[in-house]
Order: C-alpha cells, then structure tokens, then sequence
C-alpha cells in the first residue's frame, strides 16, 4: 500500500507539472486557481489548462497505463523479460487498421480510427495465435512469427502512406510516430472506458498470469489450462494494445519499461505487479510527454519518439545485465 500511494502522488505531481509546462508556463497558484476556482481564475489559464494540457496528460496517463499492463501481460504469457506488446506484431495490426480508415475514410476517422484499431489488433493477435498453431503454441514461436508478421504489417503501413493523399498522410505521419495533439476530452472518456474493466480484469485474473509466468509443466499441474489461457490473455493484451494505439498511436518500449520497474518495487507477484506497472507507464508516458513539449520548446517532439530515446538504453542495460548476471 505504501508503494502504491508513493506512485500516485508521483503520477499526480506529474499531472500538475504537465498542466504548468508548455510554450506558456502558468505559475502553479495560477494552475492550483485554475483547477480548483475556473470561475475566478483567467479565463486564458482555464482554456490553456481545461480543453488543451490536463485531457492531453490524462489521456497520456491511461494510454501508458496500457501499455505498462499490456507489457507485463506479455512478459507473462511470453515467459521472455525483453518481451513488450509490438514484438507480437499486435501494435503493428492496430496501426495499419487504424491507418487504413485516416487515409481512405478521413472523414469519418474520428469516430472509426479507435474501433479499427481495435478490430487490427485482435486480427493480429489471432493471425499469429493461429500461424503458431502446432498442437498448442510455445512462446519462443509466437515471438518469432509476430516478429515477421509485425514487419509484413509495417511495410504495408508504409506503402499505403508512399500512395496515401499528401495531407492526410501528413497527419497519420504525426499519429505513427506516437502523438497525443489535438487530444480532448472525448478521447479521454474512450480510453477510460476501455481500460478500467480490462485492468480490472487483469488484475482478478493475475493468479492466471502467475502460473502462466511458470514452466508449462508447472502450470498444467497445477490445474491450468495452458493453452486457453494464454489465448485469454493474449486477447485481453490485444485490446489494451489496441486502444493505446488508437488513442495515441504506435508507442514503443514503455510496455518493456514499465514491467521492470515495477518489478523491482513489487516482486514478481501479479496481485501486486499489475498496479504497480499500471502506474509506472502511466508515469513513463506522462513524463515522455511533457519532456517531448518542452526540451526543444516551442517546437514538440512526439511522445513516442521521446518514449523511445528513453526505452533504448533502457534495452541496452537489459541486454547488459542479462549477459552479466549470465
């Protein structure tokens, strides 16, 4: 319980940090009035903090909260710390759906892009699970066919976007490279809808992700039915992904991060780890965020890129370790 409090005041200083910086810094009295008083606050600070940072923070808060889960779903079912939710090629199907219907359907992308993306991800994830298919599915193959499937679906992504109409390519450019500009409050709602009962579910099945995370032997004998429930939480995995997806793009590393910090906090215990990895992509993404819209400041570099300047080294240092513990 300690730990889980010491996350969520970092995730809320966080939250506040994202509301006070930008191209117009609000001194945090004015953010504190502006949250707590609009009706007396200026109304340029209610507009700046109300309809343009906070559902931008927030949405970066759940989306890397996805992500943070997703990734130690993974991690589980593939029994492989290096694993995170794009090695299964899953992000990659969500993405090129998602894409699909920005650049051929742009007017109705709005309302289309987060059910496509989700739809994307679970074709994927089912593509794969069935390519795997020998009897049953072992990690090391599922690994290997969503790591060539992942780069079939890219060089699809990319084709459509060499033919694609130059300003809707422009804008799906943006979304690709994981970017959360224009979020709004809609978007915000969306991702809190669809996150809230898959994390809940994670979590009540953690027990599930414990035994999977064991030898396969292991696990039979203890009375689980390996291969039903893996798909289940493949599946479950693929709609985090997808929503994440949807709501901010392909964002890479921060469901390899978010796992191994919070493993090193918790333990390996799933009960705990799932909140605790909730919460550390939540805070990796933020902070991805608002570093991104602020190092270069006024100009913005995109979470995704920002998330992945930070997710490099941090796989460099694994690859280390794992070779030194070894």
């Amino acid at each position: 319980m300690k730990h889980l409090l010491t996350g969520l005041a970092c995730l809320g200083a966080a939250l506040f940090l994202a509301t006070a910086l930008g191209e117009q810094p609000i001194p945090p009295r004015a953010v504190m009035a502006a949250l707590l008083h609009p009706s007396e606050a200026p109304g340029q600070h209610v507009f700046i903090i109300h309809t343009l940072r906070l559902p931008r923070a927030l949405l970066a808060a759940l989306v890397g909260a996805a992500l943070g889960v997703g990734g130690t779903i993974t991690q589980a079912v593939m029994r492989n710390p290096l694993a995170e939710p794009g090695l299964l090629g899953i992000n990659g199907g969500a993405a090129l759906a998602a894409l699909a219907i920005m650049l051929w359907l742009p007017g109705t992308s709005a309302r289309l892009v987060p059910a496509a993306a989700l739809l994307g991800a679970l074709a994927a994830a089912t593509a794969i699970y069935a390519l795997s298919w020998r009897g049953g599915i072992g990690p090391q193959r599922v690994i290997l066919i969503g790591l060539g499937c992942g780069a079939l679906m890219g060089a699809v992504t990319s084709f459509l976007s060499a033919f694609g109409e130059v300003t809707a390519v422009q804008r799906a450019m943006l979304w690709l490279s994981g970017s959360f500009t224009g979020s709004g409050w809609r978007a915000v709602l969306g991702m809190a809808l669809t996150l809230v009962p898959l994390l809940a579910l994670t979590w009540i099945l953690a027990r599930v992700l414990d035994l999977l995370a064991m030898d396969e032997a292991v696990a039979r004998g203890l009375g689980l039915r390996v291969q039903a429930a893996r798909a289940a939480m493949v599946a479950i995995g693929a709609l985090l992904c997808g929503a994440s997806v949807a709501a901010a793009g392909p964002v890479g590393f921060i469901g390899l991060m978010a796992p191994h910090l919070a493993r090193r906090i918790t333990g390996p215990t799933h009960a705990a780890l799932i909140p605790a990895a909730a919460l550390a992509g939540a805070l990796l993404l933020l902070l991805a965020d608002v570093a991104g819209q602020n190092v270069i400041a006024p100009n913005a570099i995109p979470a995704g890129i920002m998330a992945a300047l930070m997710g490099a080294p941090f796989f460099a240092w694994l690859m280390w370790k794992g070779r030194h513990d070894g």
